[in-house]
């Protein structure tokens, strides 16, 4: 199991906590100085299911300040995930080939 983590979030933070509680083994990946490469990320949208949009934080200033309102096609959202990952929502929890938004954080516990 991996979690796309940002030790500062508290959703991420208690999702982790969840994982940890459970003894299952989980790779931690701090996505803001480890940023998933556009083929990695692709890969997460696939696996929860969603459009590249739905993964925008949009509360974020910088979405609010340079994206807000704007229809952009999927590897354009990609790219602007890439550029600034802040903009990723967390966290983002995977087993094999699905993944979950752990918001809220009890939604890891479909892969415990």
């Amino acid at each position: 199991m991996k979690i796309y983590h940002n030790p500062r979030c508290r959703k991420s933070r208690e999702t982790l906590q969840i994982i940890q509680d459970s003894g299952t083994e989980v790779e931690i990946i701090k996505y803001l100085e480890d940023v998933p490469s556009e083929e990695e990320l692709t890969d997460l949208i696939k696996k929860l299911n969603i459009t590249a949009e739905r993964l925008i934080r949009k509360p974020e200033k910088i979405f609010k300040d340079q994206f807000k309102g704007k229809k952009l096609a999927e590897e354009e959202w990609i790219k602007i995930m890439i550029a600034n990952p802040k903009l990723i929502e967390r966290p983002i929890v995977v087993k094999g080939d699905k993944a979950v938004l752990g918001r809220p954080p009890e939604n890891v516990k479909i892969f415990l």
